[in-house]
């Protein structure tokens, strides 16, 4: 499957929020602080009134890029939320927070989502005591999420660890800095996820 390869942070300035997808970068030189037009060329044009379409466009783009994935996949994520019982949007939210490179961002792990994506392909995550390299690996409650044994003195984790003091653990979420492990005590709320992501937009969107 393809894979984005150019800079990330002209997608914070298309969307005009910060998404932080370069970690420590993201809170020390941010482009979007410097540059906060969209990229191009033409951004000094006018432009037209945004359509309901581009409205809800922007909204799937925004949580699309967010999670760091492409179309097709986040395209499956919401046809498997559709089918769930329950609202759709939330559905689809907790199915984007439970996979494994998420869980291994939000507890301080990696500095990214795609530093955490990384981290869990090069085999540095273990899940009930089991090496998994699979990114999009569905957590459950219950499940321990942990730093490898023989990872565990690697500085770039370590050190998102330190720099991550300032990124508050989820109430679903617990973590034990000193033996680098984490486990899922809950189904994440509405309320632990980003508020920036508006999920009815994104269900109207591939409901037309």
């Amino acid at each position: 499957m393809g894979k984005y390869q150019g800079a990330v942070c002209r997608h914070c300035r298309r969307e005009g929020v910060k998404l932080f997808l370069k970690g420590e970068k993201c809170f020390t030189k941010c482009t979007l602080d410097r540059r906060a037009m969209p990229p191009g060329m033409h951004t000094q044009v006018r432009r037209r009134k945004v359509s309901d379409y581009g409205i809800q466009l922007r909204a799937k783009q925004r949580a699309r890029r967010i999670y760091f994935l492409l179309e097709g996949q986040f395209r499956l994520y919401f046809d498997r939320a559709a089918k769930m019982a329950g609202v759709t949007g939330l559905n689809l939210l907790r199915l984007l927070e439970t996979r494994l490179d998420n869980v291994v961002y939000r507890v301080g792990f990696a500095a990214s989502r795609r530093d955490a994506r990384q981290i869990v392909s090069h085999c540095h995550i273990t899940v009930n005591g089991k090496v998994v390299n699979i990114p999009s690996y569905a957590v459950r409650v219950g499940d321990i999420i942990a730093i490898s044994q023989s990872s565990r003195e690697i500085d770039r984790i370590k050190n998102a660890l330190d720099a991550g003091e300032q990124r508050p653990v989820v109430p679903w979420l617990s973590l034990d800095k000193d033996n680098m492990t984490a486990k899922v005590t809950a189904q994440p709320g509405r309320d632990d996820m980003d508020a920036t992501i508006q999920e009815q937009l994104i269900v109207e969107f591939y409901s037309r």
